[in-house]
């Protein structure tokens, strides 16, 4: 299925050191999605779409390309990439699963100022789509142009936003906040789940549709970035999702790059479907059900409480369903899950090396003080001065 990266940075970068030149981009992801264990559709080449927001002289709203053209074989790509420079960037390779192989498909979705995109499904599509369709404002619905559930949740997104009593098609000058748009995305979520059981619960046949969502979901409102990863399960895995940050993104040469921290800044934040290099210090990936919120360049997690939440951050969860979408990745084996305080466990099997106690859960690694609070998380990560911890790639 598809593969989407985020980009939130201090200064502005140049899209090709994240679309086209590092070991594993997004370009790459394309016809080698290498950490995908499912092997049936190893590729996403049914389109592509870059979006990114210049500086405020050319106006607020950000800048699309999206092309059916699968990304390895575009040429304006390549070109396009070494030209272009931005502080917050959205990619995304397209794997199809609902809508026709079209450009008014390809992700993200825009809106004003507003960016979206969505790796994952939405769980008996073919007989919720009407209600959610019946559920929007004339306003919403008339937008859609494209035909996938995505465009769709996108369209759900700004109904939501728009009862928390701001327009979407406003223009703040500081954006909507960061608070509204992380309280919108869960409750669209919250939405899609109520109206897929209405939907199965009041039509007797559909007892064997499947009716579980994989809903990994990236908005930004040009300032403020919130990104989830998330299943409608208490049993399965959510689709893969990584993050690193540091205070640069340094190219060595031969394609590699590497994630720098001289301090505690987090002067570069990326989220990705998959990692962009095989340096397992870099990444961690973000724990299952949980809500990824950039604001400035401070980041936090808090978990996703519904019925599907888990308090317990060990609980062994199936990965067969994403595997059979296609939307699952080995993960890169750095970091652990460990109790504040307490001495570092060896990882093992049976807890893939996670710990916890009581409500509060901190990452023990090579980022050292990455740490997790069930109800209120901060990302922080201190960095070190040169690169000879290196941990060893990973292996594909």
């Amino acid at each position: 299925m598809c593969r989407f990266l985020v980009y939130k940075g201090a200064k502005p970068i140049v899209l090709s050191k994240l679309v086209t030149e590092p070991a594993h981009s997004i370009l790459t992801q394309s016809y080698d999605s290498r950490l995908r264990l499912d092997r049936r559709r190893p590729v996403n080449g049914d389109g592509f779409g870059l979006g990114w927001y210049t500086d405020v002289e050319l106006g607020y709203d950000p800048c699309i390309f999206t092309s059916t053209i699968p990304a390895w074989n575009c040429s304006n790509l390549e070109r396009l990439a070494k030209k272009v420079q931005s502080r917050l960037v959205f990619a995304h390779v397209r794997a199809t699963t609902e809508g026709s192989l079209a450009e008014d498909n390809c992700h993200p979705f825009q809106h004003n100022t507003i960016m979206f995109m969505h790796n994952g499904n939405v769980g008996a599509w073919k007989y919720v789509k009407r209600r959610i369709s019946d559920f929007l404002d004339d306003r919403w619905y008339m937008q859609i142009r494209g035909g996938t559930d995505s465009e769709m949740c996108f369209a759900l997104f700004l109904h939501m936003l728009a009862q928390e009593g701001v327009d979407p098609s406003a223009t703040p000058y500081q954006g909507f906040g960061a608070k509204k748009l992380r309280k919108a995305m869960v409750k669209t979520i919250a939405k899609i789940n109520e109206l897929i059981k209405s939907s199965t619960c009041t039509n007797a046949e559909l007892t064997e549709v499947d009716t579980r969502s994989l809903l990994n979901f990236a908005v930004t409102d040009g300032h403020s970035v919130v990104i989830t990863r998330y299943v409608s399960s208490k049993t399965d895995e959510a689709a893969s999702l990584y993050y690193s940050s540091g205070t640069d993104w340094v190219d060595e040469g031969s394609y590699q790059f590497v994630m720098e921290r001289r301090d505690k800044a987090s002067d570069v934040i990326l989220v990705a479907s998959e990692p962009l290099t095989f340096e397992r210090h870099n990444w961690l990936p973000v724990p299952t059900n949980t809500i990824v919120t950039i604001e400035g360049q401070t980041v936090s997690v808090v978990p996703i409480k519904d019925e599907y939440f888990d308090p317990n951050p060990i609980a062994d969860r199936n990965t067969s369903f994403a595997k059979q979408k296609g939307l699952i990745s080995k993960q890169p084996g750095g970091p652990t899950l460990v109790p504040s305080g307490v001495a570092t466990p060896q990882p093992d099997n049976s807890t893939n090396g996670i710990s916890h106690r009581g409500q509060h859960w901190s990452i023990s690694g090579t980022i050292e003080d990455f740490k997790y609070k069930v109800d209120n998380l901060a990302l922080t990560a201190p960095r070190t001065s040169n690169h000879s911890n290196r941990a060893s790639s990973l292996q594909a």
